[in-house]
């Protein structure tokens, strides 16, 4: 028996047993990050809100609620397209607010739908007088951007992807690198039901789960051949 363990076929299901549970440790210590990340994220989550007219320090404050003192620059928004919202195709509104080192804050302002009318822009107009606002904190992710159909000529801009750089170029404004997500009981907004920040870590738990189970029925699966060997 212990020959036919050593066998080129026994090596291999050794190699895929030891590769199984590899890969279930794997999703036990993602899970593991997961769990901390969330416990950092609660923990900011329940800071209160703190106010602020500049932006020291904003990009460090990830995912805590702040109070913004400011104002909107209402002629240099942009349309961030291709956006599903409770299966709803649209977009969501991005405006510029300007602190007091006149450092900018790209302030998501909520969802609006197209209805299948994308030649139609939603009534976007905002005061521009100060302002405090109260917004989540969380920084943009680039993503692949996809095909331009339509763009406009002017402000507002049509965009598909969140490129600090080009944005600055494009609105010649320098952006503190790191989104506001409009409060839900702020004024001047859209539809807003921003997604959590964190996801589960029952995925990763599962995702395990997965893996040990693979690796224990292959393991029944060779002793009961080299048993009938």
């Amino acid at each position: 028996m212990i020959g036919r363990i050593f066998s080129l076929p026994g090596i291999l299901i050794g190699v895929v047993i030891y590769g199984l549970i590899s890969l279930g440790l794997w999703q036990l210590d993602r899970a593991d990050e997961k769990l901390a990340i969330t416990k950092q994220i609660e923990i900011a989550q329940s800071s209160p809100a703190k106010q602020t007219s500049t932006s020291i320090g904003l990009i460090k404050k990830e995912y805590h609620n702040v109070l913004l003192a400011g104002h909107y620059e209402k002629n240099r928004q942009f349309i961030y397209d291709n956006q599903i919202v409770n299966g709803n195709a649209g977009y969501y509104i991005l405006t510029p607010f300007i602190l007091s080192d006149q450092q900018a804050i790209l302030i998501n302002r909520g969802f609006v739908p197209w209805h299948g009318r994308r030649d139609r822009i939603a009534d976007i107009e905002i005061n521009p007088q100060p302002r405090v606002i109260k917004v989540s904190l969380i920084k943009p992710v680039e993503r692949i951007e996809l095909e331009k159909h339509v763009k406009l000529p002017e402000f507002p801009l049509l965009i598909q992807s969140i490129n600090m750089s080009q944005l600055e170029a494009l609105s010649e404004l320098s952006f503190v690198p790191i989104i506001g997500r409009l409060d839900k009981m702020s004024t001047d907004g859209f539809f807003r039901q921003w997604k959590p920040f964190y996801g589960s870590s029952d995925k990763h738990l599962g995702y395990a789960l997965q893996w040990f189970l693979m690796a224990f029925v292959l393991f029944i699966i060779a002793l009961k051949l080299l048993r009938r060997g």
